[in-house]
C-alpha cells in the first residue's frame, strides 16, 4: 500500500513539474527560436494555405524533453533523498534515455534541414539505421538489467503468447520503427500530434498505474503528459511553436516503449489507432499512385491528399474541427483498448 501511494505522489509530482517547467520554458525558449531563425520550411506540395505558417519556430521538442527530464530528475532524487528509489526509478530513466535517443536523432535532422538548409534532412537509410540500432540497444539493455519480457499480451483474451527471442527482437524492432515514424507522419496539423499523445499517455499512466502496477511506466507517462500539456499551450492552432522531429520520434518512441514494457504492442493498433490510418493512408496512396501510372501512364491518388489529416483539410474542415475529431476517435480507441486487456 506505501509503494502504491508513493507512486501516485511521484507520478503527480512529475506531471506537475513538467507542465510547469514547460510554461515557463516557452517565452525564453521560443523567441530564442526565432531569434537564431530556426524557422520551419513548408512543402510547396501541401495546403497552400500553409505556406502563412512558413518560418513558424520548429524544434519546440526540446522544451518537453527538457522539462520531462527535470521533472523526472527532481522526483528520482526528492524519492531517493527519502531512501525510496527503486526499480521504478531505473525503468523510467531506461524509458527516457532510449526515446532520447530518437529525439537526438530528430534533432540531427532537424539541425540539417533548418541550420544547413538541406531540404532532405538525413536520409531514410541513416534515419532507419539508427532507429533500428536504438531499438536493439533498448533490448539489450533489459536483457543486461535482467527485465527482457518475450511475452505479448493478446488483445480481448488473456492469453500473453511468449515470443521465441528470436521472433521478439526484430519484431520489437519493427514496433519500435513503425510507431516512431507513424508519430512523425501524424505531426502536420497545429496540436495534432501533442493532441493525441497526451491522450495515449493518459491512457498508459492510468493502465500501467491501476492494472499492471508497472510504475515506471507510470512516473515516465506522467512526466510525458505534464510536458505535453504544457507544449500545447504553445502548439495549439494557431501554433506559436512545432515539435520538429526533435519532438516527434521522441514521442513516437516514447508510445512504443510503454507499450512494449507492458506487453501491449498488439493493443497499438487501437491506443495508437490515428497513427495507424495516418501510415496506412501514405501506404494506400503511395502504392495507389505508383500502381496506376505503370498501368495507365498516369499516377492516380484514393485520397485528395496524405497523410490523412490532409486530406480532410483538402475537404473544407478547418486544422481545429480535424485536431478534435482525430482526438475524440483517440479517447474512443484508448476506452477500447483498455477493455481488449
Amino acid at each position: 500500500m506505501e509503494l502504491i501511494k508513493e507512486m501516485l505522489m511521484s507520478s503527480l509530482l512529475t506531471l506537475v513539474v513538467a507542465l510547469v517547467v514547460t510554461l515557463v520554458f516557452g517565452p525564453v525558449f521560443i523567441p530564442w527560436l526565432r531569434k537564431l531563425k530556426f524557422g520551419q520550411e513548408i512543402r510547396e506540395e501541401g495546403p497552400k494555405w500553409h505556406q502563412k505558417k512558413s518560418g513558424t519556430p520548429t524544434m519546440g521538442g526540446i522544451m518537453f524533453i527538457v522539462a520531462m527530464a527535470i521533472a523526472i530528475l527532481v522526483t528520482t532524487v526528492i524519492f531517493a533523498m527519502n531512501g525510496n528509489f527503486n526499480t521504478t526509478y531505473a525503468r523510467c530513466i531506461v524509458l527516457f534515455v532510449i526515446s532520447l535517443g530518437f529525439g537526438v536523432i530528430g534533432f540531427v535532422d532537424d539541425y540539417i534541414k533548418v541550420v544547413k538548409k538541406r531540404n532532405l534532412g538525413l536520409t531514410a537509410p541513416q534515419k532507419f539505421i539508427m532507429q533500428v540500432v536504438l531499438a536493439a540497444i533498448y533490448i539489450a539493455v533489459l536483457y543486461f538489467i535482467g527485465e527482457l519480457d518475450t511475452a505479448i499480451k493478446i488483445p480481448f483474451t488473456s492469453i500473453e503468447w511468449i515470443m521465441p527471442i528470436w521472433l521478439y527482437i526484430p519484431f520489437v524492432m519493427f514496433v519500435v520503427v513503425g510507431v516512431v515514424n507513424a508519430v512523425n507522419l501524424t505531426d502536420g496539423l497545429d496540436g495534432l500530434a501533442s493532441s493525441i499523445t497526451t491522450i495515449v499517455g493518459i491512457f498508459f499512466m492510468l493502465v500501467s498505474y491501476i492494472v499492471f502496477k508497472e510504475y515506471g511506466v507510470t512516473v515516465f507517462s506522467a512526466a510525458l503528459i505534464g510536458g505535453l500539456i504544457g507544449f500545447l499551450w504553445y502548439n495549439k492552432y494557431p501554433a506559436k511553436v512545432f515539435m520538429g522531429d526533435t519532438g516527434s520520434l521522441f514521442l513516437g518512441a516514447s508510445v512504443a516503449l510503454m507499450a512494449i514494457d507492458l506487453k501491449m504492442p498488439i493493443h497499438l493498433i487501437l491506443i495508437g489507432f490515428v497513427y495507424f490510418m495516418e501510415t496506412l493512408s501514405v501506404i494506400m496512396q503511395t502504392a495507389y499512385f505508383k500502381y496506376t501510372k505503370k498501368k495507365y501512364g498516369e499516377g492516380r491518388r484514393i485520397f485528395k491528399m496524405s497523410p490523412i489529416h490532409h486530406h480532410f483539410e483538402m475537404c473544407g474542415w478547418k486544422e481545429k474541427k480535424i485536431v478534435a475529431v482525430f482526438t475524440l476517435v483517440t479517447v474512443i480507441t484508448c476506452a477500447v483498448a483498455y477493455f481488449a486487456i
